[in-house]
């Protein structure tokens, strides 16, 4: 932990709360929270601006919330069904 603060210590304002906005993003994609972590690594850039890095996860996270839509939308309605069907024959 103190190598960890050591290291720290030696960036500037603005890098330091870069590396915060990125490594809390990264946290939020382990746990599949992709709109969180989009809005970390937008965050992010208002620290550095343009980082290739951070727009490319922006990317990856527009990419999995689009998948996730689409999942839902396709498998609520199948639920749905699936609920009504038991009641009509209940």
């Amino acid at each position: 932990m103190a190598h960890h603060e050591e290291h720290n210590e030696h960036l500037t304002h603005e890098q330091l709360k870069f590396k915060e906005h990125t490594e809390r993003g990264a946290n939020f994609i382990k746990i599949d929270l992709f709109r969180s972590a989009r809005e970390e690594f937008k965050a992010a850039l208002d620290y550095k601006p343009g980082d290739q890095h951070c727009l490319a996860q922006i990317d990856v996270m527009n990419a999995n919330i689009a998948r996730d839509r689409k999942t839902v939308l396709i498998i609520a309605p199948l639920v749905i069904l699936g609920i009504i069907a038991v009641a009509l024959l209940s």
